[in-house]
């Protein structure tokens, strides 16, 4: 049995070579391109010319990537590694090196969802995972009942305020 591209393809070699006959002739650019494309491939049919291919903007590469959890009531105006008292509704975080004060904007790999934390405190005293944040910035990712969320984290220079664009 013949696929149906096939039979499609034999019919209108047939039907060209009639209308060749009768003098008839079919410009290659009437063909139809499903037809002389796999299924399932798109066919670009006029490409734009290499002087004027719009310009592509790669998104930025995190700094790191990995599992965040977070930490609430239970450390609720502790001293944290910096010396400040947590407070579990900041946008704030603990990381394993960055220096205290790094701004580092969280992007949830699973929604998109960004929120900017602060460093103050270090951890997680946990493997496998790059961040530990308040409860506050967790419920920013929308994690809060989750616990732990795919993140990539983005460490902003000093009088960034914003995430980068993905």
């Amino acid at each position: 049995m013949r696929s149906g591209a096939t039979v499609a393809l034999l019919a209108l070699a047939l039907c060209s070579a009639a209308c060749a006959q009768r003098g008839l002739v079919a410009e290659p650019d009437a063909l139809a391109p499903d037809l002389l494309s796999p299924r399932g491939e798109a066919m670009l049919i006029d490409p734009p010319p290499a002087d004027e291919a719009p310009a592509t903007r790669l998104a930025p590469e995190a700094d790191e990537v990995g599992i965040a959890s977070w930490y609430g009531a239970r450390f609720h105006k502790r001293r944290t590694a910096s010396g400040e008292l947590f407070d579990m509704m900041a946008l704030t975080a603990a990381h394993p090196t960055l220096p205290f004060g790094s701004r580092v904007c969280v992007r949830s790999r699973a929604t998109g969802r960004t929120v900017v934390v602060r460093i103050n405190d270090r951890g997680p005293h946990v493997r496998n995972r790059v961040i530990d944040l308040s409860r506050g910035a967790a419920e920013a990712l929308g994690m809060a009942g989750l616990g732990l969320k795919p993140v990539e984290l983005f460490t902003l220079d000093e009088g960034e305020r914003d995430c980068p664009a993905p």
